[in-house]
């Protein structure tokens, strides 16, 4: 249980006590500075602990926002500081620099919690300071002092601005206006039931997965009962985030379970409408793998970018200078949200589509509308690339080069080709990169079943995904390294899969495509969470995505359609086996450890 010790003359009739129970402290009190500083060293060094000046005035949510998230070491608000297992030495050590300064005697003057606070500052600790808005914490000097802030106090609605705050700051326009308005307040009822946001992430992907049996019913009730739970999964998903912020409630494993899910309900819905389609004569897993390709690729793109300017210098482009000012307008905000199709907007036309057309006409649009997102998103992304001026950091050129997820062939070739690729100009990268692609897509795309000519072209691509890593990625558009290589290898594998002509190959593809990306994905979530890349005998047992390239062109060139079928589904088996296992491992084992508390408000995926 944690501990707060309260400090400073007690105030008859202050509820900072009950507060702080409420709030699951362990209340003690301290006569003074020096008896704090005991206190402190009493309670156990793996537990929270605050300190709080009894005088406080303010909310409860106040409190509950300074002292009880995870996510920080050290947080504090007017009146009150706390720390976490990780920022407990800090603030051992400020406590004694304030006793020892002469802050423990009679004479000391203001909130001990606000000397410490300064104290802690003067060390160069980190102290997270929440951002209170109309919410009132204050340490009153005087009686009359204190009634204006009890006043101020009874003048602000705790609850409702605890309810405002639980909301995303940024979110896609279906979402903002009809979901949230209601989904706010399922999140509140959770809470008062002591849900969790993991239980409801995971009765979010339960909900999502029978909406995928429904439309595999490939029946028009089947199709409009899995339009309505789509919608109804979408509604706890936002939920999730939603009692994960009004509760304080973050951690390591829901953020991963969050992201993860998301794209586990998405693409078991796509092969739900394909094997619904299939029921009634209409083969449509090419459209299906071509959807998962598309928005995997999307995302990407959008990761890319963002790793390789997460500590970028100032941003000085003319671009991002008139995507402010058009951020300025109301209602171009909303519009430019809309037409990046964001996953409120996705999900909803998705469930719109299913319920009223058929799996054919959901998929066409669905593509249509993804391909216009990526083509409006990737070509402003280059823009501002081109016209920024900023230097790329070491941090962003190795969180690139794990994306790219590159095997021991591209790593064997790029240490061979470091020399000659120092003299390559800086659009070279991504240009050797889009070129082997394209090549090696093309080429399985226009050639029969059992060509060599895949095979040819996935040493040539192997050659230029060397080359394209052999110096750090800090170039202007090196971002497009990784969304080229997916691109590669899912569309190698779609190309092959549609031209094998056997009944299972494209069900097969979708398979190990969801297996590699969900790999890809979770390098992700491991970047965004500071835990670096996944172990490198990971990628190596996988093949990286050159290795794979080469191995899915050779089976389709030495075996018969038949046999490719079945060799496309034991590597999916296999990836999948090997990367869910390590993933799962390393995502508990960080949350039993203790790892820091991550909450990813993002862009709306």
């Amino acid at each position: 249980m944690p501990t707060a010790i309260l400090t400073g003359q007690p105030v008859p009739g202050s509820s900072i006590e009950g507060d702080l129970r409420s709030l699951g402290f362990e209340v003690r009190t301290a006569a003074d500075a020096a008896d704090a500083e005991t206190l402190l060293a009493q309670v156990p060094g793996d537990q929270r602990v605050a300190i709080v000046d009894a005088r406080f005035v303010g909310h409860l949510h106040a409190l509950r926002l300074g002292l009880t998230d995870p996510r920080f070491p050290l947080a504090a608000v007017p009146g009150a500081v706390t720390a976490r297992p990780a920022g407990r030495q800090a603030l051992t050590r400020a406590m004694a620099r304030e006793n020892s300064s002469g802050g423990g005697t009679a004479v000391a003057v203001g909130s001990l919690a606000d000397r410490v606070v300064t104290a802690l500052d003067a060390d160069g600790a980190t102290v997270h300071r929440p951002e209170l808005g109309s919410l009132v914490a204050t340490v009153p000097g005087d009686p009359q002092t204190r009634n204006e802030a009890r006043q101020a106090v009874a003048a602000v609605d705790d609850e409702a601005v605890r309810l405002k705050s639980a909301v995303k700051a940024r979110d896609g326009f279906f979402t903002t206006f009809f979901i949230s308005p209601y989904s706010r307040y399922i999140a509140r009822w959770c809470a008062r039931r002591g849900l969790t946001p993991n239980q409801v992430t995971t009765a979010s992907l339960l909900t999502a997965l029978v909406a995928a049996g429904c439309a595999a019913t490939g029946t028009r009730g089947g199709f409009v009962a899995a339009g309505i739970l789509l919608i109804a999964s979408f509604v706890l998903d936002c939920t999730d985030g939603q009692l994960a912020r009004y509760s304080l409630q973050y951690s390591t494993l829901g953020a991963w379970l969050d992201a993860t899910f998301d794209r586990a309900k998405e693409y078991a819905y796509y092969a739900g409408l394909a094997l619904g389609a299939a029921r009634g004569g209409d083969d449509v897993w090419a459209l299906a793998l071509g959807a998962m390709v598309l928005q995997t690729c999307r995302h990407v793109v959008d990761f890319s970018f963002n790793e390789a300017n997460h500590d970028a210098t100032a941003n000085t482009s003319p671009t991002a200078a008139l995507s402010d000012k058009l951020d300025s307008v109301g209602w171009t905000v909303w519009v430019r949200r809309m037409i990046v199709l964001p996953i409120g907007e996705r999900w909803a036309m998705i469930a719109v589509l299913t319920a009223l057309t058929t799996p054919r006409t959901t998929f066409y649009a669905l593509l249509a509308g993804c391909a216009f997102a990526a083509a409006y998103t990737t070509a402003g992304r280059v823009l501002r690339s081109l016209t920024r001026k900023a230097n790329r950091t070491d941090r962003a050129a190795t969180a690139l080069a794990d994306l790219a997820d590159s095997g021991p062939l591209a790593e064997g070739l790029a240490a061979a080709l470091r020399k000659p690729a120092r003299r390559l100009p800086g659009i070279a990268v991504p240009a050797l990169a889009l070129l082997g692609a394209a090549a090696v897509v093309a080429t399985a795309a226009s050639t029969g079943p059992g060509s060599p000519w895949p095979a040819v072209a996935a040493v040539g691509y192997a050659l230029t995904s060397g080359l394209a890593v052999a110096r750090p990625l800090k170039g202007a558009l090196d971002w497009l390294v990784p969304p080229f290589f997916r691109a590669a290898e899912y569309g190698t594998v779609l190309a092959l899969a549609a031209h094998a002509g056997v009944n299972g190959a494209l069900p097969a593809a979708f398979g190990l495509v969801a297996a590699v990306a969900y790999h890809h994905y979770d390098t992700v979530y491991r970047i965004r969470g500071n835990a670096g890349a996944p172990p490198a005998w990971l990628t190596r047992t996988i093949g990286g995505h050159e290795g794979r390239t080469l191995l899915v062109t050779a089976l389709a060139a030495l075996l018969t359609a038949a046999q490719f079928k079945v060799a496309l589904t034991v590597l999916a088996v296999a990836v999948a086996l090997v990367v869910l296992v390590e993933s799962i491992r390393f995502w508990v084992a960080s949350h039993l450890g203790g790892a820091p508390a991550v909450h990813d408000e993002g862009e709306p995926a």
